[in-house]
């Protein structure tokens, strides 16, 4: 009976939830001999929302170990998904359709707008002025006298982008999810985090018991 006495829990790397009060069935896959058990841990509240917007919370799979401990102290926990993970609360609200449809219109004819502008001033190395005057020609019939709306939007445009994408422009931020500057950071400290241990592994300086 006592290699029966375990409760097997398991968490994905990211859950999305739309209510404020978070189960741990609703974050975690929870198996056990006993039915009662898991569930009576299902509806057990692992966490509750402070803020009705969202967010997204980073716990640790030990929080959820130390409930079920406190509960059945009697029986061992095995956690058998990631030992951190990431809850993302999404207030409930009704979706209003035609805004999806029409960013992704938006999104679509941003990417054959950029990819044609691209690959023109590709085959002109690169002369965007160029390709203005080119534009202008096509459209207005003549040649262009100094610059014009194209570029003008092009300036306001460029600048606007790059701070739309990286997210983060002085204190000033369209959401919490970290930047893709932060994101390359991260990855490039978990690198040579690796990087480290593995050389000290090779050369036998890893500090063991």
């Amino acid at each position: 009976m006592a290699a029966e006495r375990i409760i097997y829990i398991k968490a994905e790397e990211s859950t999305l939830v739309t209510h404020p009060q978070v189960r741990l069935e609703d974050v975690f896959r929870i198996t056990s001999p006993e039915y009662k058990i898991v569930k009576e841990l299902g509806e057990q509240i692992f966490f509750v929302v402070p803020k009705k917007e969202k967010e997204k919370y980073s716990f640790s799979v030990l929080k959820a170990i130390e409930l079920i401990q406190k509960l059945h102290p009697d029986y061992e926990v095995v956690n058998e998904g990631e030992k951190d993970f990431i809850v993302e609360y999404m207030p409930p609200g009704k979706k209003q359709e035609w805004i999806e449809y029409l960013k992704v219109v938006f999104v679509c004819l941003s990417v054959a707008i950029g990819s044609a502008f691209t690959i023109m001033t590709f085959n002109q190395d690169a002369s965007v002025s160029d390709i203005f005057g080119r534009i202008y020609r096509a459209m207005e019939g003549e040649e262009a006298n100094g610059a014009g709306l194209l570029e003008l939007f092009y300036c306001l445009g460029l600048p606007s982008g790059i701070i739309l994408f990286f997210n983060h422009f002085s204190k000033i931020r369209l959401s919490n999810d970290p930047t893709p500057l932060q994101v390359q950071l991260r990855l490039y400290e978990r690198d040579v985090n690796t990087a480290i241990i593995r050389e000290s592994s090779r050369e036998g300086k890893t500090i063991d018991v």
